[in-house]
């Protein structure tokens, strides 16, 4: 079983090759285009683990995008007792949906 991690958006993914993982929008790529992770930040396999330092040089995931949604709703919520003040406010995260091909 082979696994990488991943660094993309600012955040970090652990995957494997057949894994749908929801990364943050990654602009300009529709469904079905093809994606490739150049910062593995670990690789590993049965044998062992490559860390980087930062990144493992010559590593390389790849992936094609599954779909482009919105995540759901998250209500904010803000309140100062006896103030008389409350604010509601609702956000939708954007997501890609990216399948796992490869990891070299």
């Amino acid at each position: 079983m082979s696994y990488a991690i991943i660094r993309t958006g600012g955040k970090q993914f652990r995957v494997s090759p057949g894994d749908v993982v929801r990364v943050p929008t990654l602009a300009d790529k529709n469904e079905g285009d093809a994606v490739e992770f150049n910062e593995v930040l670990a690789a590993g396999d049965g044998n062992g683990v490559r860390l980087g330092a930062p990144t493992v040089s010559g590593a390389v995931v790849t992936g094609t995008v599954v779909k482009n949604g919105r995540g759901p709703k998250i209500i904010v919520f803000k309140f100062k007792r006896r103030k008389q003040y409350k604010r509601t406010k609702g956000h939708r995260q954007n997501y890609t949906a990216v399948k796992i091909e490869s990891i070299a």
